[in-house]
């Protein structure tokens, strides 16, 4: 996997020499614009240092711990399409959607949640979600996938991208691809290790520190609705966070009629759904699929919480006119982002 030096050079010098003619091309522009002209140099070029740092030391794992999950993971995967193949009568590729639909709508007559643009049966993610509710080969087919993606993705594809010299995985950070300004990451993409699942997490524990270190985890306290509550200035949203509030408790009071005291762990986690959902603008039709709720239920829900943060609703609203008058919208930095 080794190119020749001249070969690389060649290339080396190529990409640098473009990316100075276009700097040298669109620094003018960006300069015309005093927070574009920020962004890039107070958040952008400091950022790129610090990416360097992060790409040139890499992190260690334990390539020993992905090899036993990789073999565990093996081993369940075999038992799962056993099980499968026992529910559907007989062997079938689990990769298949062709035959996957021919055995759950043609042989075993499971109802059809929606079709494809061809017009036959689907059996996407969301169609197997539903139909694993009530049947269990949808359910085992679901937990084959998971268990497959971890495996090929993760277990058996990290240890073999250590780098010889160093001993670690070394990603690579993309800094300038998406237009919202978030990073990407790949080869391999570190941004999107496995958390919801408990085999998921599992492979986490396989990123370790060298002897003598410990690795140290931190996190934003609900950093999304504490930026909504400060660039919105909602007043009751500022206040609970002001009076340290569980903001998704006093949601959770105010949507469903109760003390916050008497709000059940349940609720709670409508609420959590409801505060995050909302400010990322979805709708009654997505909260009710989220929830498993009625769809009135979910705009029933949409309507209190409108209600009790009312300058949320206004700004987002207010975002939406000026969006269709401009063109774009802003971030607090000056970032836009044109539709």
């Amino acid at each position: 996997d080794q190119v020749e030096l001249s070969r690389a050079t060649e290339y080396a010098g190529e990409d640098s020499d473009i990316t100075l003619r276009l700097h040298q091309t669109m620094i003018g522009h960006v300069e015309k614009d005093e927070k574009l002209t920020t962004i890039y140099r107070k958040i952008e070029l400091p950022t790129s240092v610090v990416l360097q740092k992060i790409e040139r030391n890499g992190v260690l794992i334990d390539a020993a711990l992905l090899d036993v999950q990789s073999a565990e993971l093996g081993k369940r995967i075999v038992e799962l399409e056993q099980q499968a193949y026992e529910l559907a009568g007989g062997p079938f590729n689990l990769g298949s959607p062709k035959q996957i639909g021919e055995i759950f709508f043609g042989k075993l007559q499971l109802p059809v949640i929606k079709k494809t643009p061809t017009g036959a049966p689907s059996t996407d993610e969301e169609v197997l979600q539903k139909l694993a509710e009530d049947f269990p080969l949808p359910k085992i087919l679901l937990e084959y996938r998971g268990m497959s993606k971890l495996k090929s993705t993760y277990t058996d594809k990290l240890p073999k991208m250590v780098n010889r010299d160093t001993g670690r995985v070394h990603t690579n950070y993309a800094q300038a691809v998406a237009v919202t300004g978030r990073l990407a990451s790949n080869d391999p993409n570190l941004q999107n290790i496995p958390i919801r699942t408990a085999e998921g997490r599992r492979i986490r524990e396989a990123f370790i520190a060298p002897p003598g270190s410990v690795i140290v985890s931190a996190d934003y306290s609900q950093i999304e609705l504490r930026i909504m509550a400060h660039i919105s200035e909602d007043e009751a949203m500022l206040r609970a966070f002001a009076e340290g509030e569980d903001i998704h408790r006093a949601t959770a009071a105010e949507i469903f009629g109760v003390a916050p005291a008497e709000v059940q762990s349940e609720q709670r986690r409508y609420a959590k759904v409801i505060n995050f959902g909302l400010i990322y603008g979805m709708s009654a039709f997505g909260l009710a699929s989220n929830l498993g709720i009625e769809r009135a239920a979910a705009q029933s829900y949409i309507d209190k919480y409108f209600a009790r943060f009312s300058g949320v609703r206004q700004y987002m609203d207010d975002t939406r006119l000026q969006a269709k008058a401009r063109g774009y919208v802003e971030t607090v930095f000056g970032r836009r982002l044109w539709l």
